[in-house]
């Protein structure tokens, strides 16, 4: 008995002593070979190490960490291998008529196969995503970088719990003013937004739908979508969005890898 006790009382010492790991290596890694959403995969493939060894250090146990750190270091681990999994096959082979050549989707099991120690889990990139979501912030999805031009910009920093909500502020901000994630067409009454809405509309909605001062024949995704990107539209476009006459659509999703490698 008093073994025991001697243990769980260490194992709650070591809980409140936890610290997050130091994200600082993944920092440089993203100013260097990121731009612009856009990856150097080449350069990163050839002087790897650096990456290399950020992953290995993510193998650490984090669940005794406060929620702003864990997420923190679940968004940069997600990030960092998105990156380790194209460099690992880069450049990219494969003829999957449904994807486009040299995408991250054709690596077999790129999100739902190959499998990380990470957290003090072992996971799959779909495992993290879906992890997630149990924080309750929904912009923390839109935070993930899925090597593709299809995704929201990867950013050239780490994210780090004592900036994480005006990262996260960055984040939407960015999202709603890239054409290709939201698209107000008033020509033809079309409000096209990203597909990753409609992927993850359970999580979009528990955290938006009732902010929404859109009219309650609009369902609940499209609700929870004005709430989110509304504050963040141009003045005009507002405008065309209060006059709740247009048809919202989802955007297909550019699987084409954001490789900056040759241009």
């Amino acid at each position: 008995m008093l073994a025991s006790l001697i243990a769980l009382s260490l194992g709650a010492a070591a809980a409140v002593g936890q610290t997050a790991p130091s994200h600082s290596r993944l920092d440089a890694i993203l100013d260097i070979y990121v731009r612009d959403g856009r990856v150097y995969y080449r350069a990163l493939r050839l002087e790897r190490s650096s990456l290399d060894r950020y992953v290995a250090s993510l193998d650490v146990a984090v669940d005794g960490l406060p929620s702003d750190e864990q997420a923190a270091f679940w968004l940069n681990a997600y990030n960092a291998l998105v990156l380790r999994t194209v460099v690992d096959r880069y450049p990219i082979l494969g003829a999957a008529p449904q994807y486009p050549p040299g995408s991250i989707r054709q690596i077999p099991g790129a999100f739902d196969g190959r499998r990380f120690s990470v957290g003090g889990r072992n996971m799959t990139l779909d495992e993290i995503e879906a992890l997630l979501t149990e924080f309750g912030d929904p912009r923390l999805l839109l935070a993930l970088g899925r090597g593709a031009l299809g995704s929201p910009r990867l950013r050239s920093e780490a994210f780090r719990s004592s900036t994480l909500e005006q990262q996260l502020q960055a984040v939407v901000t960015d999202f709603v003013a890239t054409e290709q994630l939201v698209n107000v067409d008033r020509s033809d009454g079309r409000l096209r937004v990203s597909p990753i809405l409609g992927w993850q509309a359970v999580s979009f909605i528990a955290a938006y739908a009732e902010e929404s001062a859109a009219a309650g024949a609009r369902s609940p995704v499209e609700r929870a979508t004005l709430a989110l990107i509304g504050p963040h539209l141009l003045p005009r476009e507002r405008e065309f969005i209060a006059a709740d006459a247009f048809i919202m659509e989802y955007l297909d999703f550019d699987w084409r890898l954001n490789d900056l490698t040759g241009f």
